[in-house]
């Protein structure tokens, strides 16, 4: 997949079926947007395209908001490379990108820019100054334009909900990854790398790998089972692995952090990019009264984590 960061390409780029939106999760709901917009590029002999905005809008608008990003850029890619996308093409969001017209962005971006044949949104996609363009702008652009629009109705899930991001972010901060993952079509990742931290964990028999989050949506604090994930020559190894996330408040610490312990593993880690998917939460986080009542909750988080892991299938 080749990745633009901007909108102007070259008459080999142009022409493509290009699927429009923030994708934040790529979750099932957007997964169906971007695989019609697949479906109409093989019958159309085109280039299959994603357009999307970085950062996140709602970033722009609301910069005092806490962290809330399900996938940031990295992740998002990757996710979205993994769908069978041809083309990525992510702009530049900013208040001066915001202040464009609807029809300026159909003219400027979609026509002039890119030249697409056909786009794909869902139903729900808005853009433009005041959010005042819609599907029904869009279609009828296209077709003074002379491009396709599709628009994919709602996607629901078992039980009637539909697929949403702000949804799947309720369930992580309400320590819910199975129901979280249910709408993702795949466990919540957090992929960082790994830092040095305080190197308590060793001492203890139970080192750490560090992982700060950035611009990911902070989930519930506590103890969860997790797999790990590192890439490796061959490919991507994943481990079997419980974490932490939160403060340490048995050792005063204030800041927020993701450790892992991984089983059966030795090696040197830091520098490198770890994916950790959230697979349950065991526990909230809680201060203990002293490292060995610590230690002995660890062994007991560790052990419940293996259980629950070898009910998985291997990835």
């Amino acid at each position: 997949m080749r990745i633009f960061r901007h909108d102007r390409v070259a008459q080999g780029e142009r022409g493509a079926v290009v699927a429009i939106g923030n994708f934040d999760g790529v979750h099932l709901g957007h997964q169906r947007v971007i695989a019609e917009a697949g479906a109409i590029a093989r019958r159309l002999g085109a280039a299959h395209a994603v357009l999307t905005f970085e950062p996140h809008p709602r970033s722009v608008f609301r910069p005092q908001d806490p962290p809330f990003r399900l996938t940031p850029f990295r992740m998002k890619s990757r996710r979205i490379e993994a769908l069978g996308v041809d083309l990525l093409f992510t702009l530049h969001f900013d208040l001066d990108f915001a202040r464009r017209s609807a029809e300026a962005f159909v003219d400027g971006v979609l026509i002039e820019g890119l030249g697409a044949r056909h786009v794909v949104v869902g139903y729900d996609f808005v853009f433009g100054h005041g959010r005042r363009g819609n599907s029904a702008l869009l279609a009828e652009r296209g077709a003074a334009l002379g491009f396709g629009v599709d628009i994919v109705a709602p996607v629901e899930a078992a039980g009637g909900a539909v697929y949403s991001s702000t949804r799947i972010r309720e369930h992580l901060a309400a320590g819910r990854p199975r129901d979280a993952a249910a709408l993702l079509g795949r466990f919540w990742e957090i992929d960082g790398r790994v830092e040095r931290g305080d190197q308590r964990g060793r001492t203890i028999g139970f080192p750490t790998a560090n992982i700060f989050l950035q611009d990911y949506l902070r989930p519930a604090a506590g103890v969860y089972a997790v797999r790990a994930a590192l890439d490796e020559a061959g490919g991507t190894r994943w481990l079997d692995a419980v974490a932490n996330f939160g403060t340490r408040p048995t050792f005063g610490a204030s800041d927020l952090r993701l450790e892992v312990h991984l089983f059966d593993f030795a090696g040197d880690l830091y520098g490198r990019h770890l994916r950790v998917a959230l697979i349950e939460h065991l526990r909230p986080e809680r201060k203990f009264p002293g490292i060995d009542a610590l230690k002995a909750q660890i062994a007991e988080d560790a052990k419940q984590a293996r259980e629950i892991l070898k009910e998985l299938p291997g990835w």
